[in-house]
């Protein structure tokens, strides 16, 4: 957490929590949720100034209830998730990237939703990848030892009898199947806080 945040905090403890204003995508994207986004449940605009997405970046955290949420100065600003707390995308040298440009670590566990998105567990940290990396990533997964087509793995999500396997560096990590609703409960995450 930034410095000028944390004096802040100590200035002025008693400002009220805000709710709604600013969610992350399934893509990464910082998105500002004014009144009307509100009032339409529109995913608000994309938040691109390089400097204010760094801002929320390195102040991002979570309170013990499982709400993600952004400390700007003395006020918390809960975090909608469209997702998980974390999207990841891949990285030729790093393997997996968070949205807060951070490396992700090998992941422990990697799960598959009855939707086919690809969650990414290393720690605490539960990371669903970006949608415009899957493709890639299905690619390097393995059925029962064997290279799987894409229309294998469609197929495990049915019946997961086989072994489906994502190689990542030295390691090879079991794949789960994961109901889409289950997550934030198998996580321990908020989605919506405040609601």
């Amino acid at each position: 957490m930034d410095d000028i945040v944390k004096q802040a905090m100590a200035k002025w403890p008693n400002v009220p929590h805000c709710y709604g204003w600013l969610a992350l995508d399934a893509r990464g994207n910082w998105r500002m949720r004014d009144e009307a986004a509100q009032r339409a449940n529109a995913p608000g605009d994309k938040l691109t100034n390089a400097a204010l997405v760094g801002f929320i970046n390195r102040n991002y955290g979570h309170d013990d209830k499982g709400r993600w949420y952004f400390q700007n100065g003395p006020q918390r600003v809960y975090v909608n998730l469209e997702a998980t707390p974390f999207i990841a995308r891949t990285d030729p040298v790093q393997g997996f990237v968070l949205q807060t440009g951070q490396a992700l670590a090998l992941p422990d566990e990697v799960f598959m939703t009855d939707a086919g998105a690809l969650v990414l567990q290393a720690g605490d940290v539960v990371a669903q990848l970006d949608d415009r990396d899957v493709a890639q990533v299905l690619a390097r997964m393995e059925l029962d030892g064997r290279p799987a087509s894409i229309e294998a793995i469609m197929a495990w999500l049915e019946d997961d009898a086989a072994e489906l396997v994502l190689p990542v560096a030295e390691r090879r990590v079991r794949v789960e199947r994961l109901a889409t609703e289950a997550l934030p409960r198998r996580f321990g995450y908020v989605q919506l806080p405040g609601t």
